[in-house]
Formats: C-alpha cells, structure tokens, sequence
C-alpha cells in the first residue's frame, strides 16, 4: 500500500516540476526576445530612422520570432553589406549577429536557472 502511494507522490510531484519548468522557459523567451527587440533598435544603423522602428517580436508555435515589419528586405543587405550599382561595395553594419550571440547566451543562462529551480 505504501509502495502506490509513494509512486502516485513521485508521478504527483514531477507532473508539477515539469509544467513550472514548462512556465519558466516560456516566460524566458520571451524575456529574452524583448530584451533582444530593445537591443536591435538601439544598435541598428539610422538613416531614416524607419528600419530601427521596425524591430519587433511575434509567437510562431513555440519559438518567439524577431523580425522587422517594415524593412525587411535590408535587414540582409545592412548586416553583411552589398555590391553597389557603378561598382565597388557599401561596408557591412553587423548588428544582428551580435544581438542574436547575445541573445542565445541570456537564454541559456535563464534556462538553466529555471531547470535548477530559480526565478526567470
């Protein structure tokens, strides 16, 4: 009898762990996607100033994604430069790989916080 209801505690108690790890990484994401949206508009290149606007973040099934919604044809061409039209090439302005290297190491970090049992 004992044996049950200590397997039925065991089964009771990792159901809980999983679905406040679940809570944590989810809380995480997005953390770290809005920190990263915050970033690539303060280190993006100004002209107009419409590209650094555009950075913003959606949910698409389990992944938060981060795009820009109003020039997203530049987003390459700035970030590894281009071939001009008379000849000769614009510099590139990388400041989506930096924000995406840093990006990926806060959410390692909140993740194994989270898997540890701290707050996010």
């Amino acid at each position: 009898m004992a044996n049950i209801d200590l397997a039925n505690e065991i089964a009771r108690t990792l159901a809980e762990y999983s679905s406040e790890v679940k809570e944590g990484l989810e809380k995480a994401k997005k953390e770290v996607a809005q920190e990263t949206v915050k970033e690539l508009k303060q280190t993006s290149p100004k002209k107009t100033g419409d590209y650094r606007k555009g950075w913003t973040t959606k949910k698409v099934r389990t992944a938060q994604v981060i795009y820009n919604k109003t020039e997203y044809r530049l987003t390459h061409l700035l970030e590894k430069g281009h071939a001009k039209r008379g000849g000769g090439r614009v510099p590139a302005y990388p400041h989506i790989g930096p924000a995406e290297e840093k990006a990926i190491r806060e959410y390692i970090e909140k993740t194994e916080e989270v898997i540890r049992g701290g707050t996010s």
